[in-house]
C-alpha cells in the first residue's frame, strides 16, 4: 500500500459530536446515553476470537437478547427516549456485521426520520464500508467505528478464519488482503464525505502486537480521528490463550498514540446496550419475544 502522509486528526471539525459522543469523548462516557440496535445478526467474516450469540446476561460485544425488526427498532429508540432524557446517540453494532444487513440502513433511516437531531453510528469491521457510505449518509449516519486487527496480511490470516465477500468465500493472506484493503479504503471514503471515523482494534498478545503501529499511522492518514484498543476475550478458536494485561494496552497505546488520540474507556457493550456506559439495559424478555426473530451462532 502507499505511503500516506499522516491526518493531522481533524478533531475540531467534529467537535460538536465528540461532545455528546460517549464512545469518542471521555467526559460524555460518563454522562450520556447511547443505544445500541441489535437487528444485525449476520456477518462476513469469522474471527477466531469471536462467538456471536443470543444471551440475556452475557456482557461482550457480539451478543444481544435476540433480533429486532427496523420498526420495531425505531420504536425502540422512541421508548429509549422516554426512558433517558440524556439519550444523544442510536448505533447499530451486531450482534453480527452491520452493513452486512440491510436492516442497519433501513432501522438508521427510520430513526433519523423520526428524531434528526440525534447522533447515528455504526460499528463495522469495514468490508462493506467503501460500498456503503452513500448509503449511511443519506440515512443520517454521521459517525463510523471500523474494527481493524491486522495491517498485514500474513498476521490477519491467523485472525480471520475467513471473509465472505461478493458472494464468494475467501480464506488465509487472500482473504485478510481483501478485508485489509477494503478498512483502509472505507475509512478514507468515509472521512472525505464528512462522516467521523474512529478505529477498533482488538489486541491479541503474540499475534498482533506488532502491527499497532502500522494500523493506527495508516487509519491517520486515511482520516480516522481517534482510536480505541480493545483487549481480546478469549473465545471460540483463541479460547485457550491469555488475554493482554493492563500493561500490555497501555504499551500499545503508547504506541499508537504518536498517531492517533486514544481512547481508553471502552466498555466492550453488548449490542442491545442503552444508557450510560457501564449501566446497561439490555433489550427485555417482551422485546425479545415481540421481535419474532431469533439469531443463533
Amino acid at each position: 500500500m502507499d505511503e500516506l502522509k499522516v491526518f493531522d486528526g481533524g478533531k475540531s471539525k467534529f467537535s460538536h459530536m465528540t461532545s455528546a459522543h460517549p464512545c469518542f469523548n471521555e467526559k460524555a462516557h460518563f454522562s450520556t446515553a447511547r443505544i445500541h440496535l441489535p437487528v444485525a445478526p449476520k456477518c462476513n467474516i469469522q474471527c477466531n476470537f469471536c462467538n456471536r450469540k443470543i444471551d440475556k446476561c452475557e456482557h461482550r460485544p457480539g451478543v444481544s437478547g435476540g433480533i429486532m425488526k427496523p420498526q420495531q427498532a425505531a420504536d425502540r429508540v422512541d421508548e429509549a427516549l422516554k426512558e433517558f432524557n440524556n439519550l444523544k446517540v442510536v448505533g447499530v453494532a451486531g450482534p453480527g456485521e452491520s452493513l452486512a444487513n440491510e436492516e442497519t440502513i433501513e432501522s438508521l433511516r427510520l430513526v433519523h426520520e423520526r428524531h434528526p437531531d440525534l447522533i447515528k453510528c455504526i460499528a463495522s469491521n469495514g468490508l462493506m464500508l467503501p460500498e456503503k457510505v452513500d448509503e449511511l449518509i443519506k440515512a443520517g449516519v454521521s459517525s463510523v467505528t471500523v474494527t481493524i486487527n491486522a495491517y498485514d496480511p500474513e498476521v490477519g490470516a491467523k485472525i480471520y478464519q475467513w471473509v465472505r465477500y461478493h458472494n464468494q468465500t475467501y480464506r488465509g493472506v487472500e482473504g485478510a488482503r481483501i478485508l485489509r484493503d477494503n478498512q483502509f479504503k472505507g475509512v478514507e471514503m468515509a472521512a472525505k464525505a464528512g462522516l467521523m471515523v474512529k478505529v477498533n482494534t482488538v489486541l491479541v498478545p503474540g499475534v498482533n502486537s506488532d502491527q499497532i503501529e502500522k494500523i493506527a499511522k495508516e487509519a491517520a492518514a486515511r482520516g480516522a480521528v481517534l482510536m480505541n484498543i480493545i483487549p481480546m476475550i478469549p473465545l471460540y478458536k483463541f479460547k485457550d490463550m491469555t488475554p493482554p494485561e493492563c500493561k500490555d494496552l497501555e504499551e500499545a497505546r503508547a504506541i499508537a498514540e504518536k498517531y492517533l488520540p486514544q481512547f481508553r474507556l471502552c466498555k466492550q457493550c453488548r449490542a442491545d446496550a442503552c444508557g450510560v456506559p457501564g449501566q446497561e439495559k439490555s433489550v427485555s424478555p417482551a422485546q425479545r419475544a415481540a421481535s419474532g426473530e431469533y439469531y443463533h451462532a
